[in-house]
Parts: C-alpha cells; sequence; structure tokens
C-alpha cells in the first residue's frame, strides 16, 4: 500500500491549526527558529541557561514568540508561577535535576514529535483492520477512536508543558486549552496545596516517562446514541481507581473533557488526570459532549499516588502500574467520561431530568457492537428502542466487564445521590454489563443503600418495574 500524502490526509487536515507544526515538502516539521530553540534546550543547562524556573519562563516566552503566539494568550501569572515552583516551592536539588535531565529529554521528544506523527498517521489506517483511527478533531456526534502510542502521548504532554498548542479558534469548537499556562498562573494567584501537588504529580510523570518511556497505546473513544430514539456491590470504603478488577471507572460530571484539570479545579475527575496523566491529551482533540454522548478512554497508565479530596489533596509519590495489558498493548484501565446535569434542582426529578441522565450513563455504559440495539423506558407507561452508536468491536471479552462507579454529579454538582444511584443501575443493568461497584466515598444519604438493593432484588424487579417506582418517586419529590 502507499501513504497518504501527509496534506491530503483529512484527519491531520482537522488537526494542524491546533498543533504547533507546518506541513513542509508532506512533511511535519517544527518552523524552523523554534526548532533551533528547541535544540539549544535540548543540550542542557550549561549551553540553554535554562537552569531555573524564572529562566524557564522566559525560554517559553521566547518559544512562542519564534511560533508566532501572541503572549497575551498566556495566562496573566504564568510567568511567575513557573519561578514560583522551580525555585521556591521544591528543593534546589530537585530543581537542579529537573532542569538537568529532564527539561532536555523533554525538548528530545519535542524533536522527535514530527516524525512521531508522520509515523503514527502511516498506520493510522491499520491498527484496527481499515477502521480510521488517527489523531484528529473528533467532534460532537461523531461517534469514532483515536489510537495513540504512549510515547507520542509523553511528547503532546511536553508541547502542553512548553506552552506551544496554538489558542486561536479552540473554544469555537468547544475544546478546552491544553497549555499548562493556567496550571502555574494558578500556583500564583492562589498559593493553595491542592495547585502545588497537581504540578507536582505532572512533573513526577515526566521524571518517570524521561527514564524509562512506556511502550504501550492509549485509545479514546467518543461514544453517541442516536436522539431519535446483575450482581451489584456497595463500598462504603475506598475509592473507585484501586478497585481490584476489570471495570468501566466512572470518573467525570463535567460536559468539557477534563473539566478545570488545569486550572484550580480538584474534584474526583481532576484528580484522575493528575494520577493518570496521559488522559490529558484528551483535551487536544476532544470537544465538549452534547447530551447523547460519552467518551471512553483504554489504557491511561497511573503513575502517583495521593491523599486528601479537593482543597486537601496532596502528592503522595510514586505509583507502579501493574494492570495487564490488552492485545493492543492498552493497559486494562478503562475510564468512561459521562457528565451530568450542573445544579439540576427540581429538574432533576422531572420526566425529562431523569431521561437525560438515564440515557447518558447508558450510553457510556453500552458495549453493544453496530446494528444491536437495546431498550430504555421513555416514560413512565412506555419504552422505546435505542440504537447502539458505531461501536468498535475490538474487544471480545468487553461483556465480563463491569462498572465501577459513585456519586456521579452529587457533590458540588448538587444532583440527589439516592436517585443517581438508582439512574446508574438501570443503566448498568440495561447495557448488559457483568455488575455495578459502587462506592459511596461514606455518603451520609446512602447509608441504607444495601438494604434498598438487597430489597429490591429479593422483589426480583426488572429494570421497567424499577424505573416505574423511581418516576413515581420522583414525581413526589418535584411536587414536594
Amino acid at each position: 500500500w502507499q501513504p497518504i500524502r501527509m496534506e491530503k490526509r483529512e484527519d491531520l487536515r482537522s488537526m494542524l491549526q491546533y498543533l504547533p507544526l507546518l506541513v513542509q515538502s508532506s512533511s511535519l516539521v517544527w518552523p524552523p527558529s523554534v526548532e533551533q530553540e528547541i535544540r539549544t534546550v535540548s543540550t542542557g543547562p550549561s549551553e540553554s541557561m535554562v537552569n531555573s524556573g524564572e529562566a524557564l519562563a522566559l525560554r517559553i516566552t521566547s518559544m512562542r514568540r519564534s511560533l508566532s503566539l501572541d503572549a497575551s494568550h498566556l495566562a496573566p501569572c504564568a510567568s511567575q508561577g513557573y519561578p514560583l515552583f522551580f525555585d521556591e516551592k521544591i528543593s534546589r536539588e530537585e530543581s537542579a535535576k529537573f532542569f538537568g535531565e529532564v527539561v532536555p529529554a523533554l525538548c528530545g521528544l519535542l524533536l522527535q514529535l514530527p516524525s512521531m506523527l508522520e509515523t503514527h498517521y502511516q498506520n493510522a489506517d491499520h491498527v484496527l483492520d481499515g477502521v480510521t483511527s488517527g489523531l484528529r478533531l473528533l467532534g460532537p456526534q461523531e461517534a469514532g477512536i483515536v489510537f495513540l502510542s504512549q510515547e507520542l502521548i509523553a511528547a503532546i504532554l511536553a508541547c502542553s508543558f512548553f506552552c506551544l498548542f496554538p489558542e486561536v479558534d479552540r473554544r469555537l469548537k468547544h475544546l478546552q486549552g491544553i497549555n499548562f499556562d493556567e496550571l502555574f498562573s494558578f500556583l500564583y494567584t492562589r498559593q493553595c496545596m491542592k495547585q502545588e501537588s497537581k504540578i507536582r504529580c505532572i512533573v513526577h510523570y515526566f521524571e518517570r516517562i524521561c527514564q524509562c518511556m512506556p511502550k504501550g497505546f492509549v485509545s479514546f473513544e467518543r461514544k453517541v446514541l442516536p436522539l431519535e430514539y446483575n450482581p451489584n456491590y456497595v463500598h462504603t470504603t475506598g475509592v473507585i481507581e484501586d478497585q481490584p478488577g476489570e471495570a468501566l471507572e466512572v470518573e467525570f460530571a463535567d460536559e468539557y473533557f477534563g473539566g478545570l484539570t488545569l486550572r484550580h479545579g480538584c474534584l474526583q475527575e481532576e484528580i484522575r488526570f493528575m494520577m493518570n496523566p496521559e488522559l490529558i491529551a484528551g483535551m487536544l482533540f476532544l470537544p465538549s459532549m452534547d447530551k447523547n454522548e460519552a467518551i471512553e478512554i483504554v489504557g491511561a497508565e497511573r503513575f502517583t499516588l495521593y491523599t486528601g479530596f479537593g482543597s486537601s489533596f496532596q502528592f503522595a509519590g510514586d505509583y507502579l502500574d501493574n494492570k495487564e495489558l490488552d492485545s493492543y498493548m492498552r493497559r486494562k484501565t478503562r475510564v468512561v467520561a459521562i457528565d451530568a446535569m450542573p445544579r439540576p434542582g427540581r429538574r432533576q426529578y422531572k420526566p425529562d431530568g431523569l431521561l437525560r441522565e438515564v440515557n447518558k450513563a447508558f450510553t457510556g455504559y453500552l458495549h453493544q457492537c453496530k446494528h444491536q440495539a437495546g431498550t430504555l423506558p421513555s416514560s413512565a407507561s412506555g419504552s422505546q428502542v435505542v440504537e447502539c452508536s458505531e461501536r468498535l468491536c475490538i474487544d471480545h471479552e468487553e461483556k465480563k466487564i463491569g462498572v465501577a462507579t459513585g456519586n456521579w454529579g452529587c457533590g458540588v454538582f448538587g444532583g440527589d445521590p439516592e436517585v443517581k444511584i438508582m439512574l446508574q443501575w438501570l443503566a448498568i443493568s440495561q447495557s448488559g454489563r457483568a455488575f455495578m461497584s459502587y462506592y459511596t466515598f461514606g455518603l451520609q444519604a446512602l447509608q441504607n443503600v444495601s438494604q434498598v438493593v438487597e430489597r429490591i432484588g429479593l422483589q426480583e424487579m426488572n429494570v421497567g418495574e424499577l424505573w416505574s417506582k423511581l418516576v413515581e418517586y420522583s414525581t413526589e419529590r418535584f411536587s414536594r
């Protein structure tokens, strides 16, 4: 087979305006001026003089200028945040090691980025037997999958560290910012421990991959439920990411993939991005989710331990991820992003609100292949057939995989945990998943949930019957 010329590839063309590279003579290249700067920094601090946070901030500004990126697009205090962290928050020994070893290695990755992307695109049509898997803008209502090597993801995150991604037009496509400038800016303006710990997680990731580059892959899939259309376990202690089996791990509530990860947020979803930094790469090409969409990521490696939650979140050291690899060299870690209704109030008890949430969960948990179908109730009195999205059947063992979830859309989002656990149970049951592992995080409102689950089981209710009970209950709640 003959490779398609780079400039002719539709997947690459959809990404070019969001990348800092150029197409020249059918090859991807860095603009010459910024390539020279990257080469200089790759030689180490003795030549580049990048030996402090202050020098790094100046070099980032210079690199961006070479790319004709507007300095005003950076977060206002980023240039103070880099010196604050590297010159004050960590020890001299840690700082010297980072600038002496890690920064040159990251620049080495940047120099390889054009050739890595070319190799990626040359292989993209053959990874999944003809199914497109190349890096591209995977927009709303576009079911599909992107397969990235962990090495390519590392190079993408190195770009984020040096703030080399163009910001123009990202918001127009409902894309999150992916540069790390806001991460460091908030460190300077907020001076909070959680922000420092988030940066420590990222720095630790870079230290690890520069010592030994992972050789696996990570897939990012957008799943779409067409608009026209059970052993279960409760855990009062523990956290979702530590569940021992293979399961879809529900970690998200925000419609924007990544939420406030690179800003000041520290919800469970943002913490997950710090533990598994490869998830951040999805922010480059995955716009916000519509109400009938979900995103599933398979293979993201975990690099760090943490303690606390929210404002008490702290980096707690190294973590060696021993999860097995599947046949596509992805770790058997599956994370599903499903966004909940924010601050729903009484709306969550209306039929439309219940349907929106149960269909969102169903989309995330669905494992059926193209042309198969499932059913979910559309009201208290009837049902409607829904077709599965163009699901990529690359894992024949998926039916054995359950769902590990928790208080999705509760907490700061304001969802009713008693309603949310029932909605998730319905969606998981209907999707055909093997089991549900539910983590209550000690929430008082769910202290009796095990007895409720047991009673429903003894009554042998099916999905439709429990749905009717839930609608009846929610109608009473709505009318107070």
